[in-house]
């Protein structure tokens, strides 16, 4: 593969809270969906190549219902996340139904990736400049001999809320030129009266979010180095995982980027985006959705038809 930014796309997930398979739910007029737009926002910044990380179940309506539209303009891949994936020696407990994790989602493409790459959730809308920023960084970053170099593109919180219940997002805290020291997940987030607020005991106590803070959105971009790291750190996690909570327990992406954090070994530039976020969390997301996109359009951000006639 080129060894220009690849895009990854983690797209195995079902969605629970949503109740179906929201990344084939339509958001556009011609039948497009919230990825159609990300992978066309991608295209736009420069990326050439898209992996889609699935699982093999989907993969017939995936294709017809996303790639093979996309194929036409973009070379299009697709890998499979499976439990069973897991480095020599270790086995996924017969009971397990779920696969392990973001950062096993992203190392299910490690066989197709070369080089640098950046990786989305399938069922999110970044906007354009996060992308274009992110493929500029990459190509102008590749790792020093003493340093990893990585990225990602935090979103101000207060336009990263639903109106529809709450939310989970990485707190990003930076150190000097806004590079990244640390990430805190805050599982349940809601929009406020005032601004965002917090919980961490189901609602006994909140705590205020100032709306400019900064959060991930699982957009990031690495180069090859990071999955060399993840997998060599696989085992360490299933160790703890297998005996502490084998049915659940997640190798999150975050996870991986904050052993390095505290070990020196890489560094991660905070860019930041001021384009809106929208993602169809539940089910009463979708309108608000739509009608961004439809306004999106008519605005000329984006033409009626992304990828000729759909």
């Amino acid at each position: 593969m080129t060894n220009k930014p690849v895009l990854v796309v983690m797209a195995a997930g079902m969605g629970s809270r949503y109740g179906g398979l929201k990344q084939l739910d339509p958001v556009g007029a011609h039948n497009q969906l919230i990825l159609d737009y990300s992978v066309f926002d991608a295209h736009r910044a420069g990326f050439e190549t898209v992996i889609f990380v699935i699982k093999p179940e989907i993969e017939g309506a995936f294709r017809t219902g996303v790639g093979d539209r996309i194929a036409k303009t973009m070379a299009v891949h697709y890998v499979f996340q499976d439990k069973a994936d897991l480095p020599a020696g270790y086995a996924c407990p017969a009971d397990r139904t779920k696969p392990w994790g973001t950062a096993q989602a992203a190392l299910a493409a490690r066989h197709l990736v070369n080089g640098p790459f950046a990786v989305i959730n399938a069922d999110d809308y970044y906007g354009p400049h996060g992308f274009q920023s992110i493929y500029q960084y990459l190509l102008a970053h590749p790792d020093r001999p003493d340093c990893h170099e990585y990225a990602m593109v935090g979103y101000r919180l207060e336009n990263t809320v639903t109106e529809n219940g709450h939310v989970a997002r990485g707190v990003c805290q930076e150190g000097e030129d806004h590079f990244l020291t640390n990430v805190v997940e805050r599982t349940k987030i809601v929009k406020g009266e005032r601004c965002p607020r917090y919980t961490e005991d189901d609602g006994q106590t909140w705590h205020d979010l100032p709306g400019d803070t900064i959060v991930s959105m699982n957009l990031w971009g690495f180069q090859q180095s990071y999955l060399d790291e993840a997998w060599a750190r696989f085992p360490a996690f299933l160790d703890k995982a297998l005996a502490e909570n084998p049915m659940k327990a997640e190798y999150y992406l975050p996870t991986v980027v904050s052993q390095l954090l505290a070990e020196g070994k890489a560094r991660v530039k905070v860019l930041r985006s001021s384009d809106r976020w929208y993602g169809v969390t539940y089910q009463e997301d979708k309108p608000t959705v739509t009608a961004a996109i439809a306004r999106m359009t008519a605005e000329g951000l984006y033409p009626e038809q992304l990828w000729g006639e759909m």
